[in-house]
């Protein structure tokens, strides 16, 4: 399937499954593409040179894609438009000392890895903030992109109709990168919000995994091939939005928008993520240790990052800028992930008591002037 073409050319580093997965809708709308594997994708830019396909992928390359090992990168590189980035959240260190220093500073990079850091003293950062704070550092200046939104790469290689945003300082560079990318299944929304949209998709992690256990928790009361149980698992969707909504105000971020990505990534973290394997173990009684092992060769990135952010959410409650009350499932997440705790969903600390009181409008006289 060909779009509009456009004759940019376009690096994506890190062969991975979503690294891999953009080259579809950038070949397709008529782009010169070029793969670079990471030092560990080099059975894969093998197979892929091979087969056209990447090997857990069940579709080809567009006809054109072509496969460069690590060692070939300046070749990639050397007259491309602009780099994507697809190294997954371990390889933040690799792509920030190993790529990032050694592209040419005018040359728009934009990247898919999700995921936020930690600070001593409990703040959140993005990825694209950590990359530019440390390229500073060494006298490089250098604003970089993302990609922020619910979308699994089998989908996006099936052409399932996804709907992602681009986020970055500059929007004449978002508008150029979705130019490139933009596809009939693939929708692009641009904001200039990188810490909302960033921190949006990577917060869902920890939550993700505590809706997934509920999945576990009911399979291991109901049978393994019992019927799904939906209450539970809204209930806890329910309590991540508003934990989430806390944690995006934290960041300075907390739009309807912003929630609204996070939202929809969390839904599909929940149904086709690896964390949703973590959580329907754990919920069924294994620890995280058991449950690990369980999914021996499965990344479980998600977990490094929920517990960074647990880690902040305790700096910050010690130091009276958080409560902990407001964060009862993260909490217990991060129990259950780092100090091996029970599953033991804390379902009173969800529920709430609200009252309103609204003044009742008075009534209009018809034969005022109002109704004129």
């Amino acid at each position: 399937m060909r779009h509009e073409a456009n004759d940019m050319k376009v690096a994506i580093i890190g062969s991975g499954m979503m690294g891999s997965a953009l080259a579809f809708p950038a070949r397709e709308n008529g782009n010169d593409v070029r793969l670079v594997g990471t030092p560990l994708d080099r059975a894969i830019i093998e197979a892929c040179r091979r087969t056209n396909r990447h090997p857990k992928l069940k579709a080809d390359f567009p006809e054109g894609c072509v496969f460069f090992q690590i060692e070939e990168m300046a070749e990639a590189v050397k007259d491309a438009d602009f780099v994507i980035g697809g190294v997954s959240s371990f390889g933040v260190d690799w792509f920030g000392e190993e790529v990032l220093p050694k592209l040419p500073a005018s040359l728009p990079v934009l990247s898919v890895t999700k995921g936020l850091m930690d600070t001593p003293d409990g703040q959140l950062l993005t990825y694209p903030a950590v990359w530019e704070s440390r390229l500073a550092a060494k006298g490089i200046k250098r604003d970089i992109c993302a990609i922020g939104g619910p979308c699994t790469s089998y989908e996006l290689v099936a052409h399932d109709q996804t709907e992602v945003v681009f986020c970055g300082k500059d929007m004449s560079a978002l508008r150029m990168f979705k130019k490139a990318m933009a596809a009939p299944y693939y929708h692009i929304s641009l904001s200039t919000d990188v810490t909302g949209i960033e921190s949006a998709v990577a917060l869902k992690n920890g939550y993700a995994l505590g809706i997934a256990l509920t999945i576990g928790l009911n399979q291991k009361a109901f049978g393994i091939d019992s019927d799904l149980h939906f209450n539970s698992q809204a209930a806890v969707f329910g309590q991540a939005l508003k934990e989430m909504k806390k944690l995006l105000d934290l960041q300075g971020a907390g739009t309807l928008e912003n929630l609204c990505v996070g939202a929809g990534d969390l839904y599909v973290t929940v149904y086709g993520g690896r964390t949703r394997l973590v959580g329907i173990l754990l919920g069924r009684g294994l620890d995280i240790d058991q449950a690990k092992a369980a999914l021996e060769g499965v990344t479980l990135e998600s977990l490094v990052v929920a517990e960074r952010v647990a880690r902040a959410v305790k700096v910050q409650c010690a130091a009276g800028r958080l409560n902990a009350a407001d964060f009862p499932l993260l909490l217990h997440t991060d129990g259950i992930l780092t100090e091996k705790k029970p599953v033991d969903i804390p379902w009173d600390a969800f529920t709430f008591e609200k009252s309103t009181h609204k003044s009742v409008p008075k009534k209009r006289n018809p034969s005022s002037c109002l109704w004129r």
